[in-house]
């Protein structure tokens, strides 16, 4: 069996390679990531600026994704998929990907939830506006999803806003 960074000298050589590697994949995540976030637990607070002294503006649940605009200190201003924009502590965020069905707000009308990723696909399950799934994975165009109840299935991109 060949052991592989045997001398220095192997690992000299070998180490502008591998830092090369290791580099580009986090800049890689870093920048697939750094525009999103999502809430990190239930009724956590929307606040007009950077501190708990600031008015609550709204209320989101868990897993609800937002943009990031600006950090200040422990605080990240966010803005929401209805351009709803104010200020969270970090603490209460993370980088674990989601998505909020962002059509048929005044219509009532729900979107479809697919067994695979075509319309030919058999309809698992349906969702209004507003309501947050985990994302999965990502297929041409569609993203298979999960639902805190468990539901899971594949939705067209077009109709939800987040990552």
């Amino acid at each position: 069996m060949k052991t592989l960074f045997t001398n220095k000298t192997n690992i000299l050589k070998r180490f502008p390679v591998f830092l090369t590697i290791v580099l580009f994949t986090l800049i890689t995540v870093s920048f697939a990531s750094a525009g999103m976030i999502s809430v990190k637990g239930d009724n956590i607070n929307l606040r007009r600026g950077p501190g708990t002294k600031y008015l609550i503006l709204w209320e989101y649940g868990n897993g609800y994704p937002l943009k990031i605009i600006k950090k200040k200190g422990n605080w990240i201003k966010v803005r929401d998929f209805e351009k709803d924009s104010g200020w969270i502590h970090k603490s209460l965020l993370n980088y674990s990907p989601h998505v909020i069905v962002k059509v048929n707000r005044n219509n009532n009308s729900k979107i479809n939830i697919r067994k695979g990723p075509a319309t030919s696909r058999q309809i698992v399950g349906k969702a209004q506006y507003g309501v947050v799934f985990k994302t999965i994975k990502r297929k041409s165009g569609w993203i298979n999803v999960e639902h805190e109840s468990g539901l899971s299935g594949w939705i067209k991109e077009n109709l939800l806003w987040g990552y």
